[in-house]
């Protein structure tokens, strides 16, 4: 076999929420990924393959949601062609744009297909000028970029799309060496219960074979099984190919790039960083969470999410964020934190719930991105402390005291400014040093009850609190907001 081959195209596909990647994903593969997923959105980055007239292609279907674009952003980096999926009773929206951005960036080959056209074709014309608004230019419109109009639901246009995709791989020039040591990126991993770390890997150059020795920037091991994206189990795999390995010591990141070493020396010292968990210290002031997640693109999404929540008044603080199952350890750490422990597709280990309830440690699941983000939003909101403010609505020149009781008296003055009202809160001050602090009991003004005096009059206060009142003394009067 010659060193120089052509590896399995690799294609992305991308666009807005609901747009309908996974129903174009699941016709082309004859697969059903949309029942699986909750709600009908897609949680995670899926990787599959998909014989076009005999030529193998591997697909990438990336979540549309806002808090996955560092998934969608890695997934346009490794590919070979991307399809930006825009509904067409949607148009262009947010996350069209910001795939737009990302496949600017890699200057990836790109075909755009305008799905759902069983609902409306109407808005074509203007859904491709909204992209044009952006950079991308049709060819009907006098651009380069093929654009097919397809429902992945009835089928229409749907073997046109697939034509169109061994047209573009064809086109692409993707030599690799298929002898070499593999190299490639992690594009999920995660922490298995019963297996240990678990990686899916894209292979851009050579071959990975079992047995090997693999390393990123933060994990290395050696790999103790392969398996294609169905899950079979195989011997070895070339460029193009997505495999699911085990065998790394830790869970590698999401988007870091791997390569297989001669030897364990060689592999550590590929590894710049060993601690893959993200971890905070405690805080008082702050809703101290612990994170659980089923992959490591969720995990990625959740802390990016998080961030975006408004946090003026008490801050989210992140003492450990991990895939896999809630542990014991996770409980043990929660308790002495104080922490409250949110999963997204995470079961529990044996024991932990029980422990769960010893500590009385809240613990959420999840299996909706947004879902988790509302909770958090609403939990700060419950444990947001109020301020106190302290506004000031008045203050009267004391001029004379009518009595004197063990901690009452009875003082007139003038109000030099605002108004006195009935109920506020008292401070005194004798010069610049402030010598008492009480409230008013009762207020008149020319003899009679009111409830407040406004400047420019006399006022008689009943004052009730600490510090002897002298004539000449300043009253400053205030209420406590809570904000």
């Amino acid at each position: 076999m010659s060193s120089e081959n052509k590896k399995i195209p690799v294609v992305v596909i991308l666009g807005h929420v609901d747009a309908g990647k996974s129903s174009i994903l699941d016709y082309v593969c004859r697969t059903n990924t949309v029942a699986k997923e909750c709600g009908g959105i897609t949680q995670h980055v899926g990787v599959y393959e998909a014989e076009i007239k005999e030529q193998m292609i591997t697909l990438i279907d990336t979540p549309g949601h806002a808090a996955f674009s560092a998934v969608r952003s890695r997934g346009a980096k490794i590919a070979d062609l991307a399809i930006l999926v825009v509904a067409a009773d949607q148009g262009v929206q947010p996350q069209t744009k910001e795939a737009i951005s990302y496949l600017k960036e890699t200057d990836l080959p790109l075909m755009v297909v305008f799905n759902k056209i069983d609902l409306t074709t109407e808005n074509l014309n203007s859904i491709k000028g909204q992209l044009n608004k952006e950079g991308i230019t049709v060819e009907s419109m006098g651009g380069n970029v093929p654009a097919l109009e397809v429902s992945a639901k009835s089928g229409q246009g749907m073997e046109d799309l697939m034509e169109m995709i061994l047209l573009m791989t064809e086109m692409e020039n993707h030599p690799a060496d298929l002898n070499g040591p593999a190299k490639g990126v992690v594009i999920e991993s995660h922490q298995d219960p019963f297996r240990g770390p678990v990686a899916t890997l894209i292979i851009n150059q050579g071959q990975l074979k079992a047995g090997e020795l693999i390393a990123t920037s933060s994990a290395c091991g050696k790999v103790k099984s392969l398996a294609d994206y169905r899950g079979k189990s195989i011997d070895q795999a070339g460029s193009g190919k997505a495999v699911v390995i085990i065998g790394f010591s830790s869970v590698p990141k999401a988007g870091e790039e791997f390569q297989v070493y001669q030897n364990l020396s060689e592999a550590e010292e590929q590894m710049k960083n060993q601690e893959v968990c993200r971890t905070s210290s405690i805080s008082e002031d702050a809703y101290n969470v612990i994170i659980k997640a089923d992959v490591n693109s969720s995990l990625e999404a959740i802390e990016s999410i998080l961030k975006e929540i408004p946090q003026e008044k008490i801050k989210i603080n992140i003492i450990e964020a991990r895939t896999g199952s809630v542990t014991q350890n996770d409980a043990n750490l929660a308790q002495t934190t104080q922490a409250e422990i949110i999963g997204f597709n995470v079961g529990l280990a044996s024991g932990v719930r029980n422990l769960l309830e010893k500590y009385q440690i809240n613990f959420k699941n999840f299996d909706i991105i947004y879902k988790l983000s509302e909770y958090v939003a609403e939990t700060l909101e419950k444990r947001r402390q109020p301020e106190e403010v302290r506004r000031v609505v008045g203050q009267m020149e004391v001029v004379a005291i009518f009595k004197t009781e063990k901690s009452r008296q009875i003082v007139g003055g003038n109000v030099i400014s605002g108004q006195i009202e009935k109920g506020a809160k008292l401070d005194v001050f004798r010069g610049k040093e402030k010598i008492g602090q009480g409230k008013i009991v009762s207020l008149e003004c020319r003899k009679k009850e009111v409830e407040l005096v406004p400047r420019g009059q006399q006022a008689g206060i009943l004052y009730e609190g600490r510090g002897r009142i002298e004539e000449g003394d300043l009253i400053e009067a205030y209420f406590i907001d809570l904000v």
